[in-house]
């Protein structure tokens, strides 16, 4: 496998694994354990591609892959040509209950498969060609009458953006604004439009009034944006938009009231969703099952929790991959060195060195690495894999590679020093370090 891929492509993949950080792409190479997803993801998808809207809540410990999954999933969507966009929700930056602020960091992480974020600019500007070309290609128009081409566009732009407008006609203004500032060559009025339909606060009072737009955009205007954005990426053929919502768990840690707004909030998403007002949106939460499952989340809201309500079988292999939630189990030490094994092959794919990288980071060396790296964590294998990953290419792949003496047995030993562990990773090494006093 490893053979196949280019070498920027597995650059990419080792230096973020290197930094201790999830990839941004490349993950394929690395996925372990998520066949199991891969059918009902399809079908999934298949039903966005198709006009239809899917939920999906996940949900994991801490280590257990949820942010991994997401981008997996993310590479899954941009290949059947939909946009993507990953949002952390946080306390202070990214409130849930404060939807206008979830839709700014959406398009703010707006990404395709040939455009990086922000892709709105992109996006709009292949939107309205596509309505040039479909304009012309209507009626026997002269595409050197700019004033004829342009009423034909304001047309169909009218009828595109119908159903949105009903509830957002901000929205259809902004984007003919955006049109009018661009025809006339004022690049920076039409960079304010795009600021404000991206949701960004504090445009300049003249850029709105140019646009014939008023305010900024509130919690209610969000969901209409969404809607226009969706539509907006049909008509210049994206089949969809997939949004991931990761770490929602943070709710636990805000006041009550901002807690239940938030939770409000997810409710009358999952619903807006299943009630088709967002055709060709796949909507992702990451959660731990703390969240779902105790009294400061989901449970505190039973219309959500109802929704959300999941049978999970005593034995993990039989879990349901259609369900509204998906359980990640986690990574076990075997897991943990199919893991190994996948990224040093990886590396040693294409390296001058790739022989002795086989032999001496072989299958033996990776399963002591793996029980070393969980040791030190108190023997939690579930949030062992971002550590073990780095300590495997910054500790022993690069120096096997750079150094033809060096002997990773003898001469590398494993230490992890506070300064590069999370919050949980500390807290797990802590743990270990307690004595008790057993009788």
């Amino acid at each position: 496998m490893s053979q196949q891929v280019s070498a920027a492509r597995r650059r990419l993949v080792v230096d973020a694994l290197r930094r201790g950080a999830v990839p941004e792409s490349g993950l394929d190479l690395l996925a372990v354990g998520l066949d199991r997803f891969s059918g009902a993801i399809s079908e999934e998808i298949e039903t966005v591609r198709t006009g239809g809207a899917v939920f999906k809540a996940v949900r994991g410990e801490y280590g257990s892959g949820k942010t991994f999954f997401a981008r997996w999933l993310a590479e899954q969507a941009k290949r059947a040509n939909l946009a993507t966009a990953e949002v952390q929700v946080s306390e202070n930056e990214t409130p849930l209950h404060r939807l206008e602020t979830v839709y700014r960091r959406l398009i703010e992480r707006l990404t395709t498969a040939t455009f990086p974020p922000s892709a709105l600019r992109q996006i709009i500007d292949a939107w309205f060609y596509a309505l040039e070309e479909d304009a012309l290609a209507a009626g026997d128009l002269d595409p050197a009458d700019e004033q004829a081409v342009g009423r034909v566009v304001d047309d169909l732009l009218a009828q595109r953006l119908a159903r949105v407008s009903r509830t957002a006609p901000s929205f259809a203004i902004a984007l003919r604004g955006y049109r009018t500032a661009l025809a006339a060559g004022d690049a920076t009025g039409a960079e304010a439009v795009l600021a404000w339909l991206g949701g960004q606060p504090h445009v300049a009072a003249a850029a709105r009034r140019h646009a014939g737009v008023r305010g900024d955009l509130d919690h209610f205007g969000a969901l209409g944006f969404l809607q226009g954005l969706l539509a907006v990426l049909r008509d210049c053929g994206y089949a969809g938009l997939l949004v991931v919502l990761d770490e929602v768990e943070t709710l636990q840690r805000v006041r009550s009231d901002a807690r239940d707004k938030a939770l409000n909030a997810l409710r009358q998403l999952v619903d807006e969703v299943h009630a088709g007002r967002f055709p060709g949106l796949y909507l992702v939460i990451t959660g731990t099952p703390a969240f779902y499952d105790g009294p400061q989340g989901v449970q505190r809201l039973a219309p959500l929790a109802q929704r959300l309500a999941t049978d999970f079988p005593a034995d993990p292999r039989f879990d349901n991959p259609r369900a509204v939630q998906l359980r990640l189990p986690g990574f076990t030490v075997d897991s943990l060195v199919e893991l190994g094994r996948r990224v040093r092959d990886l590396f040693a794919a294409g390296s001058p060195a790739e022989e002795r990288l086989r032999a001496v980071a072989d299958d033996a060396y990776l399963a002591d690495l793996a029980r070393a790296v969980t040791g030190q964590l108190g023997g939690r294998v579930g949030i062992a894999p971002r550590l073990f990953l780095k300590k495997l290419v910054a500790g022993v792949l690069d120096p096997v590679e750079l150094y033809p003496d060096f002997d990773p047995r003898r001469d590398y030993a494993l230490t992890l020093a506070p300064a590069e562990l999370t919050d949980v990773e500390r807290n797990a090494t802590r743990a270990d370090d307690i004595e008790l006093e057993l009788p």
